[in-house]
This record gives structure tokens, C-alpha cells and sequence, in this order.
């Protein structure tokens, strides 16, 4: 099941000529999970090859206003075009209160907004995975998302089933879904008998704003892809201590410690082009990105080669895309 990260605002507290402020769209399978929503979120969907789309589902990291200013707008057009489709919005403790606030913003709907404020530690199942909630430093309510995906089963053996004399089709299909089958002659196979170890699934751990904590790193512990800001570099630092926020430097330890695969970082302020923040993260990091505004992430399984960074993922209206290796984006 594919499964990639779209960068639709990679700011800080404000929109550069480069850069809008922060909004990601992860998308698995048929899936689209919008996390936060900056001023001018619906402007970049429409600007890529995504689209307005009929958003589900959106999550909100936290309440500072370059977060989530885009949202009484997305769903006042939503409205317009005549949405009946309900929408689930989450967040941390202080959503409805949030919403009673915007309601005198985008008036009345037509469709159903369904409020649901989440702690670190809850989660959400779905069917083949999980969202877990987890703290960030960043000294107001506030929370970060780690999706992780179910094991998956191990490869399927098929010189192990020929010799089991179990013919090719459903009964096949059944023991890779791990399932047990039964043969015309009676015998039982098990999945173990044709399945090699079960293989991991996939995790991408995004952080949202703060200053590099245990709690983030215990969330990233071995995750594909760690999405993590970088506000400033190292010459800034007491300014980053001051507002709860990282530099490239502390963001990098966090994905060392985390032995997470590849570290993405975003909300860039505006002091800083993308390549210095790069350069200093991988110091300590090597495997870190520094995406722009419709660049993707594709997180590719392990046995495929891993997550790797697409330039203009989202810009691209054809299959084929250009991976860029880590080190090699140009500055703005």
C-alpha cells in the first residue's frame, strides 16, 4: 500500500515568497490525513496536484494561530460547494472551545463537524494500523501524531508450498493473508508452514512544534520518517529555548537517539535558507531533508529501499518522479 508525505507549508510563524506556513497531507492508500492547517492551506491543496479535496479527517498539533488559521476558510468553501459529508477534526484540549471562537468566522454549514480532543497516550485504531498521541516541550496544549502500521506477514514460500501440494490460487492467497487452509485430502496447513517472520510495518512520527524531548524521542524510536521542526539553527539557540521551539542541531539528536531512518525537517524561519539548516543538522544526522512546498516523502517499506524525498512530488502530474538522495537539494 503506498504511503507518502505531502509538504504543503513548511514555514514558521509566517508565509515567506518560498514557503506558506505549516500544513502536511499524508496519504495512505485511499486515505488523506491533513495535519494542521496554516492560513492559505486550501490555496496550496488547489496549487498541486492533490486538489481540494473532501478532507475526513484533520489534525491539529496545536492552537497557535500559524497552525490552524487556514481552517475557517477550508471549511466555510467546503460549505459553498455544497459539502453534506461529515468532518472530523482533532486536537488537543481546547478544540471546541477553539471552534465556538471561529463559528462567528464561517457561520453556518452544511455538513456535520465532529469535535474530538485528544491527550498524549490516546489512540485511534484503524484497520491496519494506529495514531498515537504523544507530549511535546512546547509550553502550551499541545500534542504530536505517531501512525504506526501493523506487522505484516512474512514472504510467502513457494517452493515450501509446492511441496505441501498446495495448488496455486485462493488457498494460496488465503495463507499469505494468514489464514489456515484445508486441502481436498484433508490435511490442515498453517501460515507458518508457507510464511516466512512476520516483516514491520511502517512509522511516521510527526512532531509538530517544540524543543527536543525524551517524550519525542520515545514516540520516534525506530520510526521510517520523523517529521520535526527546525525554527532556528545553533546561533539562535537561547531564542529557541525561549519560545519552546528547536534548532536543526537539537531536531538532529532527536532523530539519533530515536534511531529513527530519516529525519524531515520543516518550519523554517525566514532567517534561514533550507540548505544551512540541512547542512548543520547532519553534523549529527546525515539522513536528514530539508522539503519544500510540494516536495513529497515517499515511505517506501524497508525491503523497497526506504523512505526517500521526491523535489515537486506533489507538482508532478505523471508517475514518474525524480528521488533525490539525501544532500543533494538545491537551496531556495
Amino acid at each position: 500500500m503506498d504511503l507518502d508525505l505531502v509538504f504543503l507549508g513548511t514555514s514558521g510563524s509566517m508565509p515567506t515568497a518560498q514557503r506558506a506556513p505549516a500544513a502536511m497531507l499524508l496519504r495512505r492508500g485511499g486515505e488523506r490525513l491533513l495535519f494542521d492547517c496554516a492560513e492559505g492551506t486550501q490555496r496550496q491543496l488547489l496549487r498541486s496536484n492533490v486538489g481540494l479535496i473532501e478532507l475526513r479527517e484533520i489534525f491539529l498539533t496545536h492552537y497557535h494561530a500559524d497552525h490552524y488559521l487556514g481552517l475557517p476558510g477550508m471549511l466555510k468553501t467546503f460549505a459553498l460547494r455544497g459539502r453534506e459529508i461529515p468532518i472530523t477534526i482533532y486536537g488537543p484540549p481546547g478544540l471546541r472551545d477553539l471552534f465556538d471562537a471561529m463559528r462567528r468566522i464561517f457561520g453556518r454549514l452544511t455538513y456535520t463537524v465532529e469535535l474530538k480532543e485528544l491527550r498524549p497516550g490516546d489512540e485511534l485504531l484503524r484497520e491496519d494500523y494506529r495514531l498515537t498521541t504523544f507530549a511535546v516541550a512546547h509550553g502550551v496544549s499541545a500534542v504530536g501524531y505517531a501512525l504506526t502500521e501493523d506487522p505484516r506477514p512474512g514472504r510467502f514460500d513457494v517452493q515450501a508450498a509446492d511441496a505441501l501440494g498446495i495448488p496455486a490460487g485462493p488457498d494460496r492467497g488465503a495463507l499469505q493473508r494468514g489464514e489456515s487452509v484445508t486441502l481436498p485430502d484433508g490435511q490442515t496447513i498453517t501460515p507458518d508452514k508457507v510464511l516466512g517472520a512476520a516483516r514491520p510495518g511502517r512509522k511516521v512520527v510527526i512532531a509538530g512544534d517544540g524543543g527536543p524531548s525524551e517524550s519525542v524521542i520515545e514516540a520516534a524510536r525506530g520510526a521510517d520518517v520523523l517529521v520535526h521542526e527546525a525554527t532556528f539553527c545553533e546561533d539562535e539557540r537561547e531564542r529557541a529555548r525561549e519560545t519552546q521551539h528547536s534548532t536543526a542541531h537539537e531536531a538532529a539528536g532527536v532523530a539519533r537517539a530515536a534511531d529513527v531512518e530519516l529525519l524531515a525537517l520543516t518550519h523554517l524561519s525566514n532567517r534561514y535558507f533550507g540548505g544551512e539548516v540541512a547542512r548543520e543538522a547532519r553534523t549529527i544526522f546525515p539522513n536528514t531533508v530539508v522539503p519544500k512546498d510540494f516536495d513529497t516523502i515517499d515511505v517506501r517499506f524497508q525491503e523497497r529501499g526506504g523512505p526517500v524525498l521526491v523535489k515537486g512530488g506533489a507538482l508532478q502530474q505523471w508517475p514518474e518522479r525524480e528521488a533525490v538522495p539525501t544532500g543533494e537539494e538545491t537551496a531556495e
